[in-house]
């Protein structure tokens, strides 16, 4: 008897230790085989290829030092911030295979960990109640160095973006060189002495230009020179009013040498005709091209005509279409391109369109388009009035190309050589300096290169692309689209340097409701048509009543015959057919809206429940029975 229990309460324990064992054992094997899946359709809670590529090329230890304060003056908002920042940081660590090491630090009052953060650019903000916090990075190897003063949750869909950045930078610190030409002052302006008196203060630089400067090294070039520097990698050419045939020349030959251009022309600047009071007052100045280039490359852009259309239409705040603003989305852009594939939105306002078929030896990749409920309007008339475009809209059934890029071999625009330049009374005698011009002129590029070309300058602008903010007495860009990343991309692209281009759809949160637009189209087609019906109606009444005016004497002029009473009875009646069945078409659009809203937030909150319930139920009905059929 004792035997038997000294035999139970043995095997009884073994079994104990041999479960805890194999649970342990368990625990390490899945521990380290362990997958991380984001469900999150834009894949929020994963690293880019982008940064897996940049982590895969590193051969050193790089450092990543976070000042975090973890005091009680720490706001709750922040800590919570904090804790997302470290997780991501976590999630480079385990990427990198550890060659980036991360160093966190509490930066309390006097502490060693202070004056570490003050040495490496990393100041405390000052909250509203007096007391000051640290939240910042810096990303150090050797004796490079990017610091990130302020890690502002407003820039949290760009954080990825900007440490991979840093990373990126202390590893290869030496920057492509980006040459900027513009009409525009993207570099600044000081103010004018005069208005300076008056309280006007100097325009800063672009944002667009202090983000470039993040990445490469900018230069100006001059819309007037002759010759583009041999050292610049990509040349970035943005609204050229009234450049020269000597700058097209210029630019002709920097592409025939290899160099990559950008160009942001303009059929109908918006804001350079706000600004100049010449093109205010019909002296042009508002649209720009480089209309020998694209001649010579097969492309055309009519000046002063844009794009319409009523699926892309931006919508003013009163709920006004704006068919010439485009909205740009998925429908728009080109999926199957690296530059637009990780865009989200783009803002486009008065955009031109390109036509033509490229040269022999060129092939147009298009990059953004319109849909083929479009059509080009007149610029003027777009800018003053998008009601008068919805109402007067005629679908052309065509998709016009708003940005392309051309490759291939590119042939010269300058077959005779450089073009004369304003000759000066004395120089008029000298005919050998075009000679020599034609002999070292090149005609034809010797690889394949690259040119992209947008039909708008006004979506660059601070006004349209992001919004400035004061917080904690720091200076915050926030971008409202995706306008500044895809130059950015662009750029990169261009550069050689496409490891970033993945990062840039995390600036943007915006998801148009595409199906609501289209909704919101057709309604628009269904008033117009209503109020043309209500219109010529009118139109007949006063027609018949001016008839039968005429037909009266003097002193009738002022009475209204029993003839003139009906037709304005016949109109009213019209009117209050039309106005109804108007309210009718509202409150159908409205009701299907409604409806599409209703049941997309069932979907995205109810669905997962009530996927894990059916799943339960199936479960314990399949788990019934099989204890019946035992």
């Amino acid at each position: 008897m004792k035997n038997k229990q000294f035999e139970t309460i043995l095997y009884s324990t073994v079994g104990v230790l041999a479960l805890f064992l194999i649970v342990l054992a368990l625990n390490v094997i899945t521990g380290a085989a362990k997958k991380r899946v984001d469900l999150t359709q834009e894949k929020v809670y994963t690293l880019s290829p982008g940064t897996k590529k940049i982590l895969d090329k590193l051969d050193s230890r790089v450092t990543v030092r976070f000042y975090c304060s973890q005091g009680d003056e720490m706001p709750v908002f922040f800590k919570t911030y904090a804790r997302r920042i470290e997780d991501l940081l976590g999630e480079y660590k385990q990427a990198s295979k550890a060659k980036v090491v991360i160093e966190k630090y509490n930066p309390t009052p006097d502490s060693d960990a202070e004056d570490s953060a003050r040495l490496n650019g990393i100041e405390g903000q000052m909250l509203p109640s007096g007391e000051k916090i640290y939240l910042g990075l810096v990303v150090s190897l050797l004796d490079e160095k990017v610091a990130m003063p302020f890690l502002t949750p407003d820039r949290e869909r760009l954080l990825e973006y900007d440490i991979s950045r840093a990373i990126a930078r202390v590893v290869t610190p030496q920057k492509p060189i980006v040459g900027v030409m513009s009409a525009l002052p993207i570099f600044g302006q000081p103010a004018n002495p005069m208005t300076q008196r008056m309280g006007q203060q100097p325009q800063q630089p672009w944002t667009l230009l202090t983000e470039l400067q993040n990445d490469f090294t900018v230069r100006q070039v001059e819309l007037t020179a002759d010759k583009i520097p041999s050292e610049i990698n990509v040349l970035l050419v943005i609204h050229p009013r009234g450049i020269a045939d000597t700058a097209q020349y210029a630019i002709d030959q920097f592409v025939l040498r290899g160099g990559k251009l950008i160009a942001f022309m303009d059929p109908m600047a918006y804001f350079d005709q706000q600004n100049n009071q010449l093109a205010q007052f019909g002296g042009g100045g508002g649209n720009s091209s480089l209309d020998k280039l694209l001649k010579a490359w097969g492309v055309e852009m009519e000046s002063g005509k844009v794009a319409a259309d009523r699926i892309l239409g931006a919508r003013n705040q009163q709920g006004g279409a704006m068919p010439a603003v485009l909205a740009m989305n998925s429908k728009g852009m080109n999926s199957n391109d690296v530059v637009t594939s990780e865009i989200n939105s783009l803002v486009i306002p008065f955009a031109g369109a390109f036509t033509g078929t490229p040269a022999s030896g060129l092939k147009e990749t298009v990059l953004l388009k319109t849909t083929s409920d479009s059509q080009l309007v007149d610029g003027l008339m777009a800018s003053m009035s998008g009601e008068q475009i919805t109402k007067e809209f005629k679908s052309s059934g065509k998709e016009y190309p708003i940005a392309v890029r051309l490759t291939g071999k590119f042939k010269t625009a300058f077959p005779d050589g450089k073009p004369k330049a304003t000759e000066k009374p004395e120089d008029a005698a000298d005919e050998k300096k075009p000679d020599a011009a034609k002999e070292n002129s090149l005609k034809e590029s010797a690889a394949d290169n690259a040119v992209v070309l947008v039909a708008d300058a006004d979506m660059l602008q601070d006004q349209v692309s992001v919004e400035i903010q004061n917080f904690l007495g720091q200076r915050i860009v926030r971008p409202l689209n995706d306008n500044l990343n895809f130059v950015q991309s662009l750029v990169e692209q261009l550069s050689g340097d496409s490891n970033l281009i993945n990062l840039r759809s995390r600036a943007s949160m915006n998801r148009p409701f595409t199906r609501i637009n289209e909704m919101r189209a057709k309604a628009d087609e269904n008033f117009r048509s209503k109020i043309k019906e209500m219109e010529d109606s009118l139109a007949d009444t006063q027609k018949n009543l001016n008839e039968l005016q005429r037909g009266k004497e003097g002193g009738q002029k002022f009475i209204l015959s029993p003839e003139q009473q009906a037709e304005i009875e016949k109109f009213r009646k019209k009117e209050a057919e039309v106005k109804i069945a108007l309210k009718e078409e509202r409150k159908k659009l409205r009701k299907e809206t409604d409806g599409l809203e209703f049941w997309t937030k069932v979907i995205n909150i109810a669905a997962m429940p009530v996927a894990v319930a059916f799943a339960g139920l199936a479960l314990a009905v399949v788990k019934r029975k099989r204890t019946a059929a035992k």
